[in-house]
């Protein structure tokens, strides 16, 4: 077929001085958008760099430090509160325990009560969202006066009611006792994000050609009202995080042997004046967690929210 009768749209482009022919561009999307817009911001990068070193001290504590502060003999009285030098680089705490190790390993319970909390009330929350959402009527207003109900009880309160009425101070129990009483912001935001998208034309398109609810459902509203979950999720991490500390230093959430920064800070508050290192670092570590995690939501709430362009 002769070249002049296929459309100049339609044409592969020609290689040009004997190199190969270039692909024609992608059709955008938010999500490559978004991706595109992440890699060029330096607080995305900032952020995700501080992040990604957090979570390898959570997964691999001993790449950062060959003390176990599990084991007792590791803990030696007559070095108590001695400042910070060659042996150990923050000092030890009032019971001659290496600071340093202690802050390292302590990450990991602070981090996955933070995510595995963050992981449920995203799950249970969108879910319930999406289904109240697309459904309405009867379900939905079950769904959201429930969901008012568990809204109306300060997190914080509830969670330290239900730790103390129940004495069992573990990583499991705090994050259920968070998400139990968190999830209705995710679910209200979902379902305010489907209620948007089930009057778009591209949902009345797929009911007029007749798609099952769950394939609108998965396939069409979904994917176009998950992202102000995302930002939410992100930035709720940061805060899962200082919650379980609170909890923590307050006496009702990780106890010991667990090792956590609430539980160090609570340690260290009666001897601050003599040994602060023993309070600061730890509270220092949890403050750029929070903050990076914050940084990391708003970095992907500009990126996803084309308004903010």
């Amino acid at each position: 077929m002769s070249e002049t009768l296929i459309p100049a749209a339609d044409r592969p482009e020609k290689p040009q001085d004997g190199g190969p022919a270039r692909r024609p561009p992608r059709s955008a999307s938010l999500w490559s958008d978004a991706w595109y817009d992440l890699r060029r911001r330096p607080l995305f990068i900032g952020s995700a760099a501080l992040i990604t070193v957090l979570i390898a001290m959570a997964a691999f504590p001993r790449l950062f430090s060959s003390v176990n502060p599990f084991d007792a003999a590791t803990c030696r009285l007559e070095d108590t509160r001695l400042g910070m030098g060659a042996a150990h680089w923050f000092g030890t705490d009032n019971l001659g325990c290496d600071v340093y190790a202690r802050t390292i390993h302590g990450a990991r319970n602070s981090i996955v009560v933070g995510v595995s909390t963050t992981a449920v009330t995203a799950l249970v929350g969108g879910m319930l969202g999406l289904i109240a959402g697309f459904t309405g009527g009867a379900l939905d207003t079950l769904v959201s006066r429930l969901a008012e109900i568990f809204f109306a009880i300060p997190s914080i309160l509830g969670a330290l009611l239900i730790l103390a009425v129940f004495r069992t101070g573990n990583v499991w129990t705090v994050m259920l006792a968070m998400a139990v009483l968190t999830w209705p912001m995710t679910y209200r935001i979902m379902r305010a994000a489907v209620i948007t998208a089930r009057s778009q034309d591209y949902v009345l398109a797929a009911r007029a050609l007749g798609a099952s609810a769950w394939r609108i459902m998965s396939r069409h509203i979904l994917p176009n009202a998950i992202a102000p979950v995302i930002v939410v999720a992100t930035i709720n991490l940061g805060y899962f995080i200082a919650a379980e500390a609170g909890l923590s230093f307050l006496g009702v959430g990780l106890r010991s042997p667990d090792i956590s920064w609430g539980l160090m800070i609570s340690d260290a508050r009666e001897r601050f004046l003599e040994a602060p290192w023993a309070l600061l670092f730890p509270a220092a570590f949890l403050s750029v967690t929070v903050l990076a995690f914050i940084m990391l939501g708003d970095a992907v709430r500009d990126a996803l929210d084309p308004k903010l362009r």
